[in-house]
């Protein structure tokens, strides 16, 4: 059975009040309850078992929701009831249960027990006290454990305060880590950049002072070549200034020379003239004094005069033959008297040349051949003239050739290299080249006419006209006009044609060119060319070939200047020599005569002569071969 005890708190207990001071703290309720508890322990006569080892602690919580009420005891029968070899800790237990009230009216034990022997001594708690007093101590007790639970709040408020705050203060020193990080960050990156910026405007200073230096040493060098170069063109002006003094020398002494020797000619021709017309006087009065005489002359007399008569035929026969001569020649004084010049200059310089090939016994093949090489690999470009011709004037230069030499071999293989050009871009590109080597050698553009004239008949101008008294064959008048023998055979017409309109457009391209320097032989010899061709040549297939070849080369140049003069020429060659020239041959040869004049015609009535012709403007780089 459970023994259930009501108490009943009387006013004090063993002379302890039992709530002396209403108004007690919460530290003076613990202290108080130690106290007590220390007294109970000392004093008490209660049992081992009802010993507190450890002193009280009071502890409240929002969970333990007690409240100050009454409580009953429960103490078992069998825990009351306990032998001696049970040990003090086994002798019972108190089981205290919440009331609705407190009373400590009386206590109750029970006395029954399994061996019958009691507790031996009767503990009284609390002296038994009224209903009001108990009231009042249950409510005394209540403020206390609201006190108490007040004091807990505030001290668990507080305590949640003070960790609420810890944290912050941890953030915040965190934040302050953080923001002290960031600034060191901040002032790692500064200086960083700083650095870099050092570094940088450094290295721009120094490429600044290299590039001062450099530019400093750039133009000390431009200096330098400049200097050089100044020195250079005075050198170069000085040697052309000696060249052009002894170009002048020698061209004067040329001057000289011929005109001495056109006083001589003169002189040689009136005397051939007066002695001519000498001889023919005295054969006509030796004739008519033998006929005089014939009758009455007797046979020795008749044998003597027979005999003087017989000399005088021979004399008036060789006068005829003259005579016969130059009506088979047909050209203009001026012009013989001009190619006789150029003949007997080039004459002199290859007896010159001979006589040092003989002293020398130097062989100038390779010389030869090394120009030929030169003037086969003219093309229309401006790059490809330049180098050539200081490639030909450093040739004719050479000190190991002589320059008589030189220049007779350039202008053989100027004309032997033409007969084979058929394109006008090479044609004005070779004639480029000619007009700027024979502007700083001046005689070889003399020595280059001569040559040409000797290919071709018609460079003059001169004509020749069959005559069964003046050629003893067909052959040899063909080989006369400029005919070539191969292999014992005379070339064709056609063939012919084509070398003549060859170096006729090389004669028309060399006199239109005007390279910015004075050429030798430019638009007034191509003039007097024309009016000496008009005045004095026949109109055949020959002439008409090489007058269209000059005008397809030169007709352009003339005609910027010298204009309606020009056109007036034109007009002529349509009306009369057009006119002139008839188709009386074989069929062939008519047929080339048609074609010739329909060539004539289309240039002058297309005006042709008004359109630059094709080639005369060099190109700045190579575009094809133009020589063959």
């Amino acid at each position: 059975g459970v023994i259930e005890l009501e108490l009943r708190c009387p006013p004090n207990v063993n002379g302890i009040a039992a709530d002396p001071q209403p108004d007690w703290s919460f530290d003076n309720l613990l202290s108080e309850l130690s106290s007590i508890e220390k007294k109970l322990t000392v004093n008490s006569d209660t049992p081992a078992s009802f010993t507190k080892k450890q002193p009280r602690k009071l502890r409240a919580s929002k969970e333990n929701n007690r409240h100050a009420r009454g409580f009953v005891m429960h103490v078992s029968d069998h825990e009351l009831d306990y032998t001696d070899s049970d040990s003090e800790e086994e002798a019972g237990s108190l089981s205290i249960v919440p009331a609705r009230r407190f009373a400590c009216d009386e206590l109750y034990m029970s006395d029954d027990s399994e061996n019958g022997s009691p507790l031996g001594m009767q503990c009284r708690l609390m002296e038994k006290i009224g209903l009001a007093e108990g009231a009042l101590c249950e409510l005394t007790h209540e403020l206390q454990l609201n006190v108490s639970e007040e004091v807990r709040n505030k001290i668990s408020a507080l305590e949640t305060n003070l960790i609420d705050e810890s944290e912050q203060f941890a953030s915040r020193i965190a934040k302050v880590e953080k923001f002290r990080e960031s600034l060191l960050e901040k002032e790692r990156k500064f200086d960083l950049q700083y650095r870099r910026t050092i570094a940088e405007a450094l290295d721009n200073h120094l490429t600044a002072v290299q590039r001062d230096h450099e530019h400093i040493s750039q133009l000390e060098e431009r200096k330098i070549r400049d200097d050089a170069a100044r020195e250079e063109a005075k050198r170069k002006e000085k040697t052309l200034h000696e060249e052009k003094i002894r170009q002048e020398r020698a061209k004067a002494e040329e001057e000289m020379r011929l005109k001495a020797e056109m006083a001589k000619a003169a002189a040689v021709k009136a005397e051939k003239q007066a002695a001519e017309e000498a001889a023919a006087k005295r054969a006509a009065e030796t004739l008519k004094n033998a006929a005089h005489n014939a009758v009455e002359a007797s046979k020795g007399t008749l044998g003597q005069s027979t005999v003087v008569g017989l000399d005088s035929k021979k004399e008036v026969q060789s006068s005829g033959n003259s005579v016969a001569a130059r009506n088979v020649i047909r050209a203009s004084e001026n012009a013989l008297e001009l190619e006789k010049r150029r003949r007997q200059m080039y004459e002199e310089l290859s007896a010159k040349n001979e006589a040092l090939k003989s002293s020398s016994n130097q062989d100038y093949n390779r010389h030869g051949q090394n120009i030929s090489r030169r003037i086969k690999t003219i093309s229309a470009t401006v790059d490809n003239i330049t180098t050539r011709v200081d490639e030909l004037l450093k040739l004719i230069n050479n000190p190991g050739c002589p320059q008589s030499i030189s220049v007779l071999l350039f202008a053989e293989k100027i004309v032997s290299n033409c007969k084979n050009q058929r394109s006008s871009n090479a044609i004005f590109a070779t004639s480029r080249v000619i007009v700027l080597v024979t502007s700083k050698i001046p005689e070889a553009m003399n020595i280059l006419i001569a040559e040409l004239n000797k290919a071709c008949i018609y460079t003059v101008p001169k004509h020749i006209s069959y005559s069964e008294e003046a050629f003893e064959t067909k052959d040899a008048y063909y080989k006369a006009v400029g005919y070539e023998e191969e292999d014992g055979k005379i070339e064709n017409t056609d063939n012919y044609s084509e070398k003549l309109s060859s170096y006729m457009k090389l004669y028309g391209a060399i006199v239109q060119t005007e390279v910015g320097i004075q050429n030798p032989h430019g638009l007034g010899e191509g003039w007097a060319w024309l009016a000496r061709f008009l005045n004095t040549l026949p109109a055949n297939l020959y002439t008409a070939v090489a007058l269209h070849s000059f005008l397809e080369m030169a007709g352009f140049a003339l005609y910027r200047r010298y204009k309606n003069q020009f056109e007036k020429l034109l007009k002529i060659i349509a009306h009369d020599f057009i006119n002139a020239l008839k188709e009386g041959g074989s069929e062939s040869w008519n047929a080339k005569v048609k074609k010739a004049k329909l060539s004539i015609l289309n240039y002058i009535e297309s005006s042709q002569y008004k359109k630059e012709p094709e080639g005369l403007q060099l190109r700045g780089h190579l575009e094809s071969n133009d020589f063959y």
